[in-house]
């Protein structure tokens, strides 16, 4: 008998600035994030990517995705994806995008994946505040007057 439906395993998530996929079918990520460093707070995130791939499944699933404040609890942004996988053999790729997320305050942010409301994995993602030096307190040098 045929399994139709195996609740897949998370093989990788990764926060990164970008995604592309090669001509071969080969993604490479750029940025792979782990602190965001910003020298003032609040500050808008443009665009964060996540890339998750899912292994050893079958059957038609719904991620979810979602980004948490510092307090844990509010949800900043949330994404769902339907995917399908056909073998145990084979693997899916999702790549969500979080868009103009405004990171009020320095702390640990954090990112869940969740596949059919079942938590995956929740990891940190620190936001540190960085103030730029004062002119002449340090940083690249003064040149001298002419």
């Amino acid at each position: 008998m045929t399994p139709t439906r195996i609740l897949p395993d998370l093989q990788c998530s990764l926060l990164c600035e970008e995604v592309r996929q090669e001509i071969n079918g080969n993604f490479f990520l750029l940025g792979i994030i782990d602190v965001v460093r910003v020298p003032h707070l609040p500050v808008t995130a443009s665009r964060l990517g996540l890339f998750n791939r899912w292994t050893s499944g079958v059957g038609v699933f719904t991620e979810s995705v979602r980004l948490l404040a510092p307090d844990q609890t509010t949800v900043l942004s949330k994404i769902e994806t339907k995917f399908q996988m056909k073998s145990t053999n084979h693997t899916a790729t999702t790549i969500s995008w979080f868009i103009n997320v405004e990171l009020k305050t320095a702390g640990p942010y954090s990112i869940e994946v969740l596949v059919d409301d079942i938590m995956k994995v929740r990891y940190p993602m620190n936001v540190i505040h960085l103030p730029q030096p004062a002119p002449g307190q340090g940083g690249a040098p003064t040149p001298p007057p002419a």
